[in-house]
């Protein structure tokens, strides 16, 4: 029986743009001259380092230990020699540095030692989630949440659905359609494996109803344990809380995650690669981007991580051009980049080349509303604005500003043009950067109270050492003995001064 689908508030029917690269065959991109892999990729603690420059590297080796529970190891993308551990470029909306390994190929792409694991079914959920950490795999539709972390919820909580999600709703970005058409065998194989890692009751994967060729080629693969549905392409339908509600019906709660409703959710791309992990123990290396907008020969690339933008775009026919802009991401939630030496990260799963547009000037906020109608978390984006706008940070935080998913819907529609995403993002990191120093002036002062105990209980054993002295009280009483006998022998000596001998002269 056919699932009952279900609608969320607002959100936009977009023009897609899909048809330039959907129905182009992915290919291969040649290895870089480079490979530049920040130790952070995903949302979490960064990887940890193992080797040092000079090193020799194999493909597959882990180059960098997780480094926390929410961390994940990183590994290389091919063979070579460590060049460099420092700070380089990466993707960020504020385009800042971090460290970064840096190898450069040696040719060979020669594999380290990898082992896959037998009779997955039969072996222990937990057994799972450490083989899907120990390869790398993040959530690859989305901001990057390791993986484990989400499969490890589910093994302490009872999981009712387990969601895939191949609904690309973003303009112009069709890189899981390709995988769905190319690898179908491998999201389905590696959907059961997830199902049995988080023990779930119910599985459905869900792509949307402008991918027919995707949609046959799963329709082929899954069995009757495994629901497939068709959702309207409407945006952001693929962002996790929508879907959620499109398919069960269900919220998730402002502030809550998935699995508080029984609910764990998993990215088509992130199922492929729990595929390769635990049938092959092939790490997280490489994925498909979508190479699109004005270049010459539009597709998706299978792309080592680590590998230049710069490269991919020249790899698709793009020359640089001063009338362009470079996107990472799609339109709607993509950020802009300046500079195209960033390397491809797990979350990077577009490169759109657009015109550069006319500067809009930011006019008055007329309250007409049309941001409210669209939100598909249903905030007061007006509101939210103007606590933002004027760093009123905890109007903002009881307005509800994390729940804000950035999809950009308002200001899409916004007739004074306000960069509203903007001012949300300008928020949170006000409110971030906030709660780090407090977190650091509470750390502070945990320490100088530690400080003042230990200096107390060192002079407390100090006086331990010292010699007893006598009681204060029966010191206070001597000296008071000492002063009346020394009184009292004051009052016998004058005694004696005033009393005179008899005169015997008889004068």
């Amino acid at each position: 029986m056919a699932m009952e689908l279900h609608k969320f508030h607002g959100g936009l029917k977009l023009e897609t743009h899909k048809t330039i690269t959907d129905d182009i065959v992915a290919t291969q991109h040649p290895l870089p001259a480079r490979i530049i892999l920040p130790l952070r990729q995903h949302i979490g603690i960064p990887s940890e380092p193992i080797i040092k420059v000079g090193d020799h590297v194999l493909k597959g080796q882990t180059i960098a230990r997780a480094n926390g529970y929410v961390s994940i190891p990183l590994h290389a993308s091919t063979s070579g020699k460590v060049i460099d551990i420092g700070d380089y470029p990466v993707p960020h909306p504020a385009e800042l540095s971090a460290t970064c390994i840096v190898i450069e190929p040696d040719g060979e792409d020669k594999w380290c030692d990898i082992s896959p694991t037998h009779e997955y079914a039969s072996v222990d959920p937990k057994k799972l989630q450490d083989v899907i950490r120990d390869c790398g795999i993040t959530g690859l539709g989305g901001a990057g949440f390791p993986a484990h972390v989400k499969l490890n919820e589910g093994v302490r909580n009872v999981v009712d659905t387990l969601i895939i999600n191949g609904v690309e709703c973003e303009p112009f970005i069709t890189c899981d359609d390709r995988l769905i058409q190319e690898k179908a065998d491998y999201v389905v194989a590696g959907t059961q494996m997830i199902r049995h890692a988080v023990q779930a009751k119910h599985c459905v994967i869900a792509v949307e109803d402008d991918m027919p060729e995707a949609y046959e080629a799963l329709a082929k693969l899954v069995s009757d344990d495994i629901e497939l549905i068709k959702v309207p392409a409407r945006y952001p339908a693929g962002s996790e809380k929508q879907l959620i509600q499109v398919i069960t019906g269900k919220e998730v709660p402002s502030g809550g995650l998935a699995i508080q409703i029984g609910i764990v959710m998993h990215n088509v791309a992130t199922a492929a690669s729990v595929y390769r992990a635990v049938t092959r123990g092939e790490p997280l290396i490489s994925r498909y981007v979508t190479i699109t907008g004005k270049v010459e020969a539009p597709r998706n690339l299978q792309v080592l991580l680590g590998t230049p933008v710069i490269d991919c775009l020249k790899a698709c026919g793009y020359e640089p051009n001063d009338n362009h802009c470079i996107i990472l991401g799609g339109p709607m939630m993509g950020m802009n980049v300046t500079n195209p030496e960033i390397p491809i990260t797990k979350t990077t799963n577009c490169i759109l080349v657009e015109k550069k547009k006319n500067v809009t000037i930011e006019m008055p906020c007329i309250r007409c509303g049309a941001c409210v109608d669209v939100c598909p978390i249903k905030l007061l984006p007006q509101q939210l604005y103007w606590h933002a706008r004027s760093d009123n940070l905890e109007e903002a935080q009881r307005y509800h500003i994390f729940d804000c998913i950035e999809c950009g819907c308002c200001s899409y529609v916004c007739p004074s043009n306000i960069p509203l995403v903007q001012y949300y993002r300008y928020a949170k990191s006000q409110i971030a950067a906030e709660e780090r120093r407090r977190d650091g002036a509470d750390h502070a002062r945990a320490r100088f109270m530690a400080h003042e105990a230990r200096h107390d209980q060192d002079q407390q054993a100090d006086s331990d050492d010292l010699p007893l002295l006598a009681d204060p009280e029966s010191d206070v009483q001597a000296k008071k003995d000492y002063i009346d006998e020394a009184v009292k022998r004051t009052r016998q000596k004058r005694g004696k001064q005033q009393t005179k001998p008899e005169d015997k002269s008889g004068k």
